[in-house]
């Protein structure tokens, strides 16, 4: 926990003060920077004023001894798209969501959030090496700690417009945790049949909109 705090403190120096103080006032757009600890997006109006910023941000760095993750660190033209929709902008990551342009009913543009890919493999990915791993465990015991597990997931993603990524995360965990109960032993087995018959006494975590912003 300690990691995230001293980020904080550092780079409100290096990043959030000089930002505001000294980078700000020279650009000829607006601009905003947003960070959660050593994660951040800085938003040009200009793109001038983006090039600027990214030939200026490895030598502000470098100064106090921190390098920038050379494959996050990306000019992306994210401006609203044309009228026509002719032209889309790039997508970008940040804090586990992708971030992209939709076309609304009323064909105005809205910026929506899903979970990002490589965030949602990897959700997926360690729920099925846990079911590998804890198989042994008691029934009620794996069925307790994945439910846990669902909600943390479904607590942090759980935002509008997000619902399907929830849903594949949910249904990829019941397909894991039988693939895994069934490989216990003979005597244990778990068929996909029983394991459906069980559903309704051991239901996960339904997916669900905790963020509706």
């Amino acid at each position: 926990m300690i990691s995230p705090l001293l980020a904080n403190i550092y780079l409100h120096e290096v990043l959030d003060e000089w930002f505001e103080h000294q980078i700000k006032p020279r650009l000829k757009g607006q601009a905003f920077l947003i960070r959660f600890a050593d994660d951040f997006v800085i938003g040009c109006e200009l793109e001038c004023d983006a090039q600027k910023l990214m030939a200026v941000l490895p030598k502000r760095f470098s100064r106090y001894g921190l390098t920038l993750h050379p494959e996050k660190t990306v000019l992306v033209p994210f401006g609203k798209p044309t009228a026509t929709w002719e032209h889309r902008n790039g997508t970008f990551d940040f804090l586990g969501f992708t971030h992209y342009w939709v076309k609304t009913r009323s064909g105005h543009g809205v910026i929506k959030r899903k979970t990002s890919k490589k965030k949602l493999n990897r959700a997926i990915k360690h729920i099925w090496l846990w079911c590998r791993q804890n198989r042994h465990l008691p029934f009620k015991e794996q069925y307790g700690i994945l439910c846990a597990k669902l909600r943390g997931h479904i607590q942090y993603y759980g935002i509008r417009g997000n619902i399907e990524a929830l849903q594949k995360v949910v249904y990829r965990a019941g397909r894991a945790w039988q693939f895994w109960l069934d490989r216990r032993s003979h005597k244990k087995a778990m068929p996909w049949e029983r394991f459906e018959s069980l559903q309704p006494f051991y239901p996960f975590p339904k997916p669900r909109i905790v963020h509706p912003i």
